[in-house]
Order: C-alpha cells, then structure tokens, then sequence
C-alpha cells in the first residue's frame, strides 16, 4: 500500500515538482508530517505546513506556478476544508455588512507602516501596469493614471471610490483630474491614513460598506474590492453603484477573477489571509449585471499582477528586520506564502485581474471606449511620475 509520501511523490512530480530536489522550484521537507498533513487538508494543510517550517522551497512562485498549471488543487476537491467552505458558503451569506468588517480587521488594519513598507509611495494595493523599464512606482503610477482615462474623467466630475483603500487613486483624481471624490473603505487604518493624506484635497474619506452609500456621482470606481463582495451579493453591488450614478454615468470595476465560476475561495486564503473573500468569475459578474448596466469595455492585465506580487515581496523581504520583533517567524512565512503563491497562480494564468466598464443601461455611451487607453498600456510613465506630488507617504 503507498504511503502518504509515495502520493505526494506522486502529485508533485506529476507538476514536474521532487521532493528533495536540487531545483530551485523543489520542495525540501524537514518533517515528515508534512505528507499526510497535506494529503487531509489540502492547500490548507499545505499552507499551514510552510507556516510552520514543515518544508521549505527557494522558487515558492515557480513551484505554485508548476502546481497551478498541473492542476494539484483538483486532487483536493473533496478534502474536508474545501467541503465545508462549500457548505458554508451555500448555507450563509459570508458577506453580510456585518460579517464584511472582518476582512478590514484582520488584513487591512493589520498597520499602516507594514503597507507602507510593501507597497509603492501612491499605496496601490492592486495590480500595476507595467511596461519595458518600469519599477513599481512607474507602473503603479501608469495603472492610477489608466484608470482615470478609462473612466473618462473631467474637472468637476464627481467620482465616487469604491473600497478605496489608503486614498492613492482619491488623491490621484483629486489632484490630476480636478475631481471631487468621495471614498469609503471598511478598515478604520485606512480611513485614518486617508483622511490625512488627502487632507487639503477635494477629498471626503468615509468609513463605511458599499451598501451604505447615498448621493449621486458621474462617475464609480472599485479597484480590488469586488473579491470581498460575495457571489450572494453581486446584484446588490451592481444596483448600489448604479443607485450612485446619474444619467450617463460610468462604473469601473476591476478585481481579480476565477477563470471559473465558484461559491468559496481557497481555504487557506480565507482563513489568514482574506476572511469571508471569495474570487468572483467573469461570468458571474457580467450575468449579475444583466438588466443594470451596459458592458462598455473589458480588459485583462492579469499578466501584470505576477511581476506585481514580486516586487512586493522583495519590499516586505527588505523591510522585515523593522517588523520582525511585532509580528514573529510565523507571520513572515505567512506573508511570504500569501505573496508568492499569488505570484504563481498568476503566472499559471489560474487568476484573472479584469477591468470591466459598464455604462447605466438603457442608452449606454454614444462611442467606444477612446484609443488613449492603449495608449497608456505602452506608454513611458515618466512625464506623470516627474508632474505628480504623489510619491512622498504619510508617517
């Protein structure tokens, strides 16, 4: 009868993965437990395994990406995590306004210097828009100022900011744009840190959940919140931001996304790192929005999140002798995993990061959506970072 190491052997080699390999995308185990730990619970047991120190792998990202492109997560299906993260997600609405806190308490009040260490000076926590000879900021900046042309804003525009994290595209619109915005956010740290930042600026920071909203704007935008609304929710999402719109308005909504359609996401993820997050599908989003708006304009930089997720994690590797002492070896591997397993999922094309356009229905917009934002995906961001007081952060 093989043993719990021959499966695995088994599994990962079959994703081109050894087990004690002299690869840089091999795994070495340092406890044997590690083999039915995995085999009981799956990419939970898998996570929980690297948090411990169980085994160790110098390529995580390429190593997640091999797993990713073998499909190893399917041979897991029917583990006990995944079967109750099923059932919870069919019985309970994870995503109620009160069980949606969560997720602020957990991950993004975690605190602000810890982002700020991680992210680039304009705090993007979302996929960036690279292009030859980009670093980050760059490339964050060329995602702020994409986003803006995508969503076609003017001087006097009212934009209201969806899940708007620690204020950068606020301050963006504000500042560039001459918008009068409106932000909300759930995390009470990045309400703070908003509210200062944007302090000054035609700017209203306010903690609360997007069912919560009222008032009328030209314009919505939800960079990287439609992961924590839930596949129960997606019409009430839709409706509040077309609630939100007046006559000809614009709504952006950009997340990442499933390749297929699901009701819960990865036990892991949702236990340390996103609680109550959920990955919508494409489909899912577009049939909730059926009847409510028009679909103006899709677009997929998912290839981008990979070199993303890579450069933060070499900001948060630099950065940790600062944090090392708050928050302990267990949150460094933690964090380590999360970034690094996301890199790889992206590089597997498992993951999606898709910007959608809707107009309010019946008349949608009168033309497509103006060549100026392809323009912007080769474009050298250097003339907006050298226009643009953004770079420096709140301390």
């Amino acid at each position: 009868m093989p043993t719990a190491q021959d499966v695995m052997s088994h599994l990962l080699g079959s994703a081109d993965i050894r087990i004690n390999g002299d690869r840089l995308w091999d795994i070495r185990v340092h406890d044997r437990r590690f083999f039915s730990r995995v085999l009981a619970s799956g990419t939970l047991g898998f996570g929980e395994s690297y948090m411990e120190g169980w085994w160790d792998c110098n390529a995580l990202d390429e190593m997640c990406c091999r797993a990713n492109r073998a499909g190893l997560q399917k041979h897991f299906e029917f583990r006990f995590p995944n079967l109750w993260a099923l059932l919870t997600a069919l019985v309970a609405n994870q995503q109620t306004v009160r069980r949606a806190q969560k997720v602020g308490r957990v991950h993004y009040d975690l605190s602000n210097d810890l982002f700020e260490a991680m992210l680039d000076p304009n705090m993007q926590y979302s996929c960036a828009l690279f292009a030859d000879g980009d670093d980050l900021a760059s490339a964050q900046l060329r995602k702020l100022e994409w986003i803006c042309e995508r969503l076609r804003l003017r001087p006097g525009a009212h934009l209201l900011d969806v899940g708007c994290g620690w204020g950068g595209l606020a301050r963006y619109a504000a500042s560039h744009y001459g918008c009068h915005v409106v932000g909300i956010t759930i995390s009470r740290e990045q309400f703070r840190y908003a509210q200062r930042w944007c302090r000054g600026l035609d700017v209203e920071i306010q903690l609360r959940d997007y069912r919560e909203v009222t008032g009328q704007f030209d314009r919505v935008v939800s960079v990287g919140m439609v992961e924590h609304v839930g596949y129960k929710n997606y019409h009430t999402y839709l409706r509040a931001a077309a609630r939100s719109l007046g006559e000809g308005g614009l709504f952006l909504c950009h997340g990442i996304c499933n390749n297929v359609s699901s009701v819960h996401t990865d036990p892991w993820i949702k236990r340390y790192i996103f609680p109550n997050s959920m990955l919508p599908s494409l489909a899912r989003l577009t049939r909730a929005a059926e009847g409510i708006f028009t679909v103006e304009d899709i677009r997929n930089i998912g290839p981008n999140y990979d070199p993303t997720l890579l450069a933060w994690e070499e900001n948060f590797r630099h950065a940790w002798p600062h944090f090392a002492d708050r928050y302990g070896e267990r949150f460094r591997r933690m964090w380590r995993f999360y970034l690094l397993s996301c890199a790889g999922a992206f590089r597997a094309r498992s993951l999606q990061t898709f910007s959608i356009l809707f107009s309010k229905e019946p008349a949608g917009i009168a033309s497509s959506v103006p060549d100026e934002t392809d323009r912007l995906l080769a474009e050298d961001a250097t003339s907006r970072a050298e226009r643009t007081s953004l770079t420096s952060n709140v301390h």
